[in-house]
Order: structure tokens, then C-alpha cells, then sequence
């Protein structure tokens, strides 16, 4: 395979397009849901176990990530990834030609093992191939990327889905095109970043000797916290939009993925920002974002201010992702940077685990969904003692974490 002795845009594009496939096992499948139901309606507990078709490969990437950034330091990023594909395309393509709903579980199971790889070991190697500015706007990319593919996916699903439930299902063969790129265009990271004959050999680093504990733990802890207000609008805007009247599920839909266009503005935003601010300020600039979509959503009554809340929200939360994701990279050395992007991810994953499950209990007790809103808001500016003590812990900011 040819070499190259600095990563070009080809190796860029061939490391961001991965992360439609963490996109794609969930949002895909999503218009499909329905036909899915009716046609396991006679199965016990269908209810139950038909939505886990869209859920459990998020628990698998949840529980499994810190796995495969080990795996990642162990064998190596590049032949675990390119395993990891054809491993994505066969068991995503399983359900066109299987019928029992145990079986299709399982498959899907496989897809959430190949999804924790492909979205730790793809990320892990922008983070060995780039320093600097370049590799915090490949990670703010990858960000924008996963969010303008979720747009992508929905209407794809629902288009192929007038195929019948299983149609949609062929769309996973598309990591056979993620394969190619990978193979053609990267090669297996070594400790500088640059190819080196060596790091054909696995690396098998396991030594935890240097790893920043405290401040991965930290920044772990931010994640969560944050990821539980990155999807509250996603998931939960179509509910506050039909609190508010409207009574259209298209409409409802379509005025969400507008809004959603703020997490990509984040992602821009943070680009040409980002390298300039310390983490601490960037996080007070986030969280206040998030707590004024937040209490928009909640007070303004009407349709126009909801949204306008929910734009608002997230142009914070594509802000926040890239900044906590840039942040954990800078600290990791190659020696442990899967294993600690894998602890990255896992915290984020299980954050949007928790997200709804907040919203609900919030709403419990607050009567009702935009009451919830309110909390949110309110949880959001406790961000900002979390903003001053990142940035105490930043020791002066994201210019110096940079070359971490």
C-alpha cells in the first residue's frame, strides 16, 4: 500500500465519514419502527423488545467502548477498524434474511460491537494523525458531520423503508465503502503519528503508567453531564412542539431538524473560536447557551419561541461536544489514547442513555414536559462552577491543551 508521509485531506475525509455509521445504526431505522411493530405484534412483549432494534447497539457502544480503545493500544487502530467494517456490513445486512426477532436482536448486538469499534478507533486516529488546530477542526468536523448525517438518514430510512422494513437494512453494506477509503488512504498510526515500518507490528501498549486519571475522570463526569442536555432537543422537541398544538407529526419532524442545524453552527463556531479560548470560558459560553434554550423552550408559549430556544440550545451543545472532545485528546498520549477515547465515548453514549430518563423524571415531578425545560435550564447554569473548575484544571486553556 502506498504510504504517505503526512495525512492529507483524503485521509481526513476517509477517518469523518466512520461516524455515519454510529449515526446510521439508530437514526436509520427510525421511520421503520411501526411496520416493525405490526409485523411482530403476535411476538410476547413486542413492545419491549422491537424498540431494543433501535436501542441496544447505543447500550453496546455505552458499555463496550473503553473495550475497544484497550483492543485499539493493544493490536492497533487501523486493522482493528478495517476488521470492524466488514464486520458492520455483514451482521447490518443480517435482518433482510432473517425472520425471528431473537436472531435480528442478536445481529444488532453485532452491529453495537462493530459501532464501538469504528467510532473509538476512527476518532482515535484523527487524534493520532493531526496536532494541533488541524486535529481540533477534524474532531469539530466529525461533530457536524454526525449531526448533518442524522438529517441524511431519517428521510433515507423512510424512503427505502416504502420498500417494506427490510429494505432499509441494505444501507448497512455502505461500510464496505468506509473499508476501501481506510484501506487506500491510512495507514496504522505510530507513536509520532507518521508511518513507520515498525508500526506495522501491534503496538501492544497496555501500560497505565502516566495515564491523567484526575482529569480524565473530569472531564468523564462533563461529559455525561452534558451529553444528557446535547439530545434533550433532539429527542424530546417533537413532544414540546405538540404541548404547544401542533398537531402534525411531518410538521413536528421537519421544524426539529431545523432547528437542529445549530448543533453543525456549534461545530463551525468552535472552529474558528475554539483554538483561541481557554476551555473554561468556552464551557461558560456553552452552558449558558443551553440554559437560555432551555428557559426559552420552557416560557415563551408559542411555537416561534420554542424553536427559537431549541436553535439556541443547540448552537451551545455544538459547541460543547467538540470542546470536551478536543479536550480529553489533548491530555492522551499514543501510548493510551485509544483506551481514553474509549472512556470518552462510553461517558457520551451513556449520556444520551440517561437523557430521556431525566426528562422524564423531571417532568414527573414538574407537571409536565416543559416544566421539565425549566429544570433543564436551571441544571445547565450549574455549568457554570463546572466552567470554573475546568478551568482551573486547564492550567490556562485550550492553546496550551492543544499540544497535549
Amino acid at each position: 500500500m502506498t504510504r504517505h508521509p503526512e495525512p492529507g485531506l483524503l485521509t481526513g475525509i476517509s477517518l469523518l465519514l466512520p461516524i455515519t455509521l454510529t449515526t446510521m445504526a439508530i437514526v436509520l431505522l427510525a421511520p421503520i419502527i411501526p411496520d416493525l411493530m405490526a409485523h411482530y405484534a403476535a411476538v410476547p412483549g413486542h413492545e419491549y423488545w422491537v424498540p431494543m432494534i433501535l436501542t441496544l447497539p447505543s447500550l453496546c457502544v455505552a458499555l463496550l467502548c473503553p473495550l475497544a480503545g484497550i483492543l485499539g493500544d493493544w493490536f492497533g487502530r487501523r486493522r482493528l477498524l478495517l476488521a470492524a467494517f466488514l464486520l458492520y456490513a455483514v451482521v447490518g445486512v443480517m435482518p433482510v434474511f432473517l425472520d425471528d426477532l431473537t436472531h435480528i436482536l442478536i445481529s444488532r448486538a453485532g452491529v453495537g460491537i462493530a459501532e464501538a469499534l469504528i467510532y473509538v478507533l476512527s476518532t482515535t486516529m484523527i487524534g493520532d494523525y493531526y496536532k494541533g488546530a488541524s486535529r481540533d477542526k477534524w474532531l469539530a468536523a466529525q461533530t457536524a458531520f454526525a449531526s448533518m448525517s442524522a438529517l441524511l438518514f431519517f428521510n433515507l430510512g423512510g424512503v427505502l423503508g416504502e420498500g417494506g422494513w427490510r429494505t432499509p437494512f441494505w444501507a448497512y453494506a455502505s461500510a464496505l465503502v468506509m473499508f476501501a477509503l481506510v484501506w487506500k488512504f491510512t495507514w496504522e498510526p505510530s507513536r509520532d503519528g507518521t508511518p513507520d515500518v515498525e508500526a506495522d507490528a501491534p503496538p501492544h501498549n497496555r501500560s497505565w503508567a502516566g495515564f491523567p486519571w484526575a482529569t480524565m475522570a473530569m472531564i468523564v463526569a462533563i461529559t455525561v453531564y452534558g451529553s444528557v442536555f446535547f439530545y434533550t432537543v433532539q429527542i424530546q422537541a417533537p413532544s414540546g412542539l405538540a404541548e404547544l398544538g401542533m398537531a402534525s407529526p411531518s410538521e413536528r419532524g421537519f421544524l426539529t431538524s431545523i432547528a437542529s442545524i445549530g448543533v453543525p453552527l456549534g461545530t463551525f463556531i468552535y472552529s474558528r473560536i475554539g483554538t483561541r479560548l481557554a476551555v473554561g470560558r468556552l464551557l461558560l459560553l456553552e452552558f449558558a447557551l443551553l440554559a437560555i434554550g432551555f428557559m426559552l423552550m420552557a416560557r415563551s408559549g408559542t411555537v416561534p419561541g420554542f424553536l427559537a430556544g431549541c436553535f439556541v440550545n443547540q448552537i451551545g451543545a455544538g459547541l460543547l461536544l467538540p470542546t470536551l472532545l478536543v479536550w480529553s485528546m489533548s491530555i492522551l498520549r499514543f501510548e493510551f489514547r485509544g483506551r481514553g477515547t474509549g472512556f470518552w465515548q462510553s461517558a457520551f453514549a451513556f449520556g444520551q442513555f440517561l437523557s430521556p430518563l431525566v426528562v422524564t423524571f423531571a417532568g414527573r415531578h414538574t407537571g409536565g414536559l416543559l416544566g421539565a425545560f425549566s429544570v433543564l435550564s436551571l441544571a445547565a447554569l450549574g455549568g457554570v462552577v463546572v466552567a470554573l473548575i475546568a478551568s482551573r484544571a486547564s492550567h490556562g486553556g485550550n492553546g496550551a491543551m492543544a499540544h497535549g
